[in-house]
Parts: structure tokens; C-alpha cells; sequence
């Protein structure tokens, strides 16, 4: 009888719906690469992506052939040159606002609530693009204004995200940062006016790197709870996005 998996493999758990099994778990094996690994073994490969060795060799295999990984001298595995030529083509067409518009659209039309993208710029918070709620009683902040640096939540996940500013914080506030870094978004309900509650969770370079706040504001009574996992989600989609 054929042996029965341990488990399932990362690839198995999260497949791509009506997609092809095999190419999932090649992609594992290409995100198992992590920020600082130069190279990585056939144990380490199998470890992070829960495959068989037995099948991490044969899809390594594949991954040589295309130029997307590369075996060292030492045995190691190593990110090869065809990666190197996606993502120049991928950094020579990426513009911010076909990233960002169509996230924000997205979780308006989810929500029926306003959706913005706020950058640190200097000791300020400008918000860098926004797509409006269509209901006609909501807050009226347009892309290109500046608003506090330390009132509402877009503001409160830029410094809890930068350690330089978190760190200098009172001690009340830092306990607050922590609290919303651990949760990973910040919710408030007047922090910038009394009539607004806001969410918003971090989005982050593909270098790990802080780039945003997603931000979702509207009045206090049209506030559901349910907007939370949202917006998290929809920060979680920018990041993956990021150059």
C-alpha cells in the first residue's frame, strides 16, 4: 500500500482554486526563500514547505530548468538570474496608483465606507490616494490632504510600525503601539473627531519595510465590526503587491 502523508504540505493546505497541485508546490519552494537567506538546503526547502524531500527534488528540478533556482557548489539551493529578470520587469511597470485604486475600490465596494492610503511625508500624514463612500453623510478628507501625525488610526499605525517614533512615545501610547502592532491594525472611534470611527492595519514593502496605513473611516454609528478583517485583509493584498 502506498505510504500515507504526515501531513499535508503548505501548498496542499492553501491550493489554488481550480489550479494545477504541482505548480502550487513549486511556488512554495520559491517563498520559502525568506529576507537575508542567500541559500537554502534540500532540509531547510522540505522544513519551510512541509513537502518530501523525494518531491522537493523532483520540483527543484523544474525550477533549474526554467532558471528560477540554482544548485551550489556546497548542495545548497539559491535564487537563480530568471528571477532577477522578473522582477526588473515587474519594477520597470509597477506604478503605485495601479496597485493601490483597485484595492481601495475593492473595499468600498465591500464595506459601502470610505477607504484611503496615508504615507508619512516630514512630520506629517498625507493621504496619498482615496475612494469615497457613495452614502452622502461621511467624512470629506480628499487624496492630497494633510492631517495630524498623531490623531486617528491611519496616524497610530504609521508610528506603531516605526520604531524610531513608537519608542518615543509616552508610556501609555507605547503600550498602546504594542498593542496594535500585536494585533496587527488599530481601531478607534473619535481619536480624530468625535463623529468618525476608524480602522487601519500596515502595508509593507516587499523588503519588510513599512509603506502605509490602509485606512477605512465612517461615521460611528454605520461602524461594524466585521470591517476589521477586511481591512486587514486588503492591507495584507497591497503588501503582496509591493515593490
Amino acid at each position: 500500500m502506498p505510504r500515507k502523508a504526515r501531513q499535508d504540505s503548505l501548498a496542499d493546505g492553501d491550493a489554488a482554486p481550480g489550479g494545477v497541485a504541482a505548480v502550487d508546490r513549486a511556488l512554495t519552494l520559491l517563498a520559502a526563500f525568506q529576507s537575508g537567506d542567500t541559500a537554502l538546503s534540500l532540509t531547510e526547502l522540505s522544513a519551510r514547505t512541509q513537502l518530501y524531500k523525494s518531491t522537493a527534488l523532483r520540483l527543484i528540478a523544474s525550477l533549474e530548468h526554467g532558471r528560477l533556482l540554482q544548485k551550489l557548489d556546497d548542495g545548497r539551493y539559491a535564487l537563480s538570474s530568471e528571477i532577477a529578470r522578473l522582477h526588473g520587469i515587474y519594477a520597470a511597470s509597477f506604478t503605485l496608483d495601479r496597485t493601490v485604486m483597485p484595492v481601495l475600490r475593492s473595499l468600498v465596494a465591500q464595506t459601502g465606507e470610505s477607504a484611503a492610503y496615508h504615507v508619512r511625508q516630514g512630520d506629517a500624514r498625507l493621504c496619498l490616494y482615496r475612494v469615497d463612500s457613495p452614502h452622502p453623510v461621511r467624512d470629506h478628507i480628499r487624496a492630497g490632504d494633510i492631517l495630524p501625525p498623531d490623531k486617528g488610526t491611519g496616524a497610530r499605525v504609521l508610528i506603531a510600525f516605526d520604531p524610531t517614533r513608537s519608542q518615543s512615545a509616552s508610556a501609555a501610547d507605547r503600550k498602546r503601539y504594542a498593542q496594535i502592532r500585536e494585533q496587527g491594525y488599530c481601531m478607534a472611534v473619535g481619536d480624530r473627531l468625535a463623529e468618525l470611527a476608524g480602522i487601519s492595519a500596515p502595508v509593507f514593502h516587499a523588503n519588510g519595510q513599512l509603506a502605509a496605513a490602509l485606512t477605512l473611516t465612517m461615521p460611528v454609528h454605520r461602524y461594524h465590526e466585521g470591517f476589521i478583517r477586511l481591512v486587514v485583509q486588503a492591507a495584507r493584498t497591497l503588501s503582496s503587491r509591493m515593490a
